[in-house]
C-alpha cells in the first residue's frame, strides 16, 4: 500500500513570525551542513489537559529549535472539537510545512497517526501502512532540501508490546523496503516502543546507523512520573555514512507547576553531514 486515501497538508499560519534563517531555501539551521531534528510522541489528548500540554510542548519544540520534528499519537477527532494536533503545534511554533499519515482515510470524523513538521523546503512526500496490517502502524517520508542537498527524514511508532520484537522487526523490514533506493541520506525517527538492544530494531543497528542517544546516554524516554518504567524507547536514528551526531538530549523532561508535556519526553538531535 502506498500513499492512496492520504492528503497533502500545507500549514501557512504563522509563517510571518519565522525568523529570516528559517524560511530561507535550503538553509539547515543557519549552520551549513548541520540539521536539527526532533522527536516526540505528544499522548494525543490524554490526560484531561491538552491545552496546557500545548502549549509546554510548544515551549520545548520551540527551545531545541529543530529543522524537522516527527510527532507519534497525533489525534484530530470532530466529534471532539479538536483539530489536527499537528497542525495545531506547527501554527504555535510557525512550521510552514506540516504532513500527516494515519491508518484511517482522508476526511474520517476520527485519525490518529504520525506527522513530520518542517521549516525546510519539502521535494516531496509518501505515506505508508505499515506490515503486519493487522497491528495498524505507519510511516510518513518528507523529502527535504538542505544546503548540502536532499535528506529523507522519516517518522514512524511501531507495535507497542515488549514481546512484540518480531513484529517491530517486520514493521521496520517493511518501512525500509518501502524507502526509494537512489542514496539519499535518511533519517529515521519516533516511537519504537523498544530499546536500542531490542531483537526487532536490529535493522537500526550500527552497520547502518548511528543512534542520537547511544546505550547510557539517557535513563529514560518515558515519563516515570505517568507510571512508566524507565527505558529509552524514542529513537533518532541517521545514516552513519551521511551523518554524525554533533549533540543529542532528552527534552520535555521537567515539568512546569505540576504537569509535563507529555507521558513521553522529546529526543533532540544535531547532526552534521559527513
Amino acid at each position: 500500500m502506498g500513499e492512496a486515501g492520504f492528503g497533502r497538508r500545507a500549514v501557512l499560519a504563522g509563517m510571518a513570525a519565522l525568523p529570516l534563517a528559517a524560511c530561507a531555501p535550503g538553509l539547515a539551521g543557519g549552520a551549513k551542513g548541520r540539521l536539527r531534528a526532533a522527536t516526540f510522541n505528544i499522548w494525543h489528548d490524554a490526560g484531561g489537559n491538552w491545552p496546557v500540554r500545548l502549549g509546554l510542548l510548544a515551549d520545548v519544540l520551540r527551545a531545541a529549535d529543530p529543522d524537522v520534528i516527527a510527532l507519534q499519537e497525533v489525534l484530530e477527532d470532530a466529534g471532539k472539537g479538536l483539530p489536527n494536533q499537528a497542525d495545531t503545534i506547527a501554527a504555535e511554533l510557525g512550521y510552514p510545512e506540516v504532513h500527516f499519515v494515519a491508518v484511517e482515510p482522508e476526511g474520517a470524523p476520527k485519525r490518529y497517526g504520525n506527522a513530520i513538521l518542517t521549516r525546510l523546503p519539502v521535494i516531496e512526500v509518501a505515506r505508508r501502512k505499515l506490515e503486519p496490517l493487522s497491528d495498524y502502524r505507519t510511516a510518513i517520508r518528507v523529502r527535504v532540501r538542505t544546503d548540502a542537498g536532499p535528506v529523507d527524514v522519516v517518522g514512524t511508532h511501531l507495535a507497542w508490546k515488549p514481546e512484540q520484537g518480531p513484529v517491530r522487526a517486520e514493521q521496520l523490514a517493511d518501512l525500509l523496503a518501502w524507502l526509494p533506493d537512489d542514496g539519499t541520506p535518511l533519517i529515521v525517527m519516533g516511537d519504537f516502543n523498544a530499546p536500542l538492544d531490542d531483537p526487532g530494531l536490529k535493522t537500526m543497528g550500527p552497520q547502518r546507523f548511528v543512534s542520537a542517544l547511544p546505550p547510557g546516554a539517557a535513563e529514560t524516554t518515558l515519563n516515570t512520573a505517568r507510571g512508566h518504567e524507565p527505558r529509552v524507547i524514542d529513537h533518532i536514528f541517521a545514516e552513519r555514512s551521511a551523518f554524525a551526531v554533533a549533540e543529542a538530549r532528552v527534552i520535555g523532561d521537567r515539568a512546569v507547576d505540576g504537569e509535563y508535556p507529555s507521558d513521553h519526553f522529546g529526543v533532540a538531535a544535531t547532526l552534521t553531514r559527513r
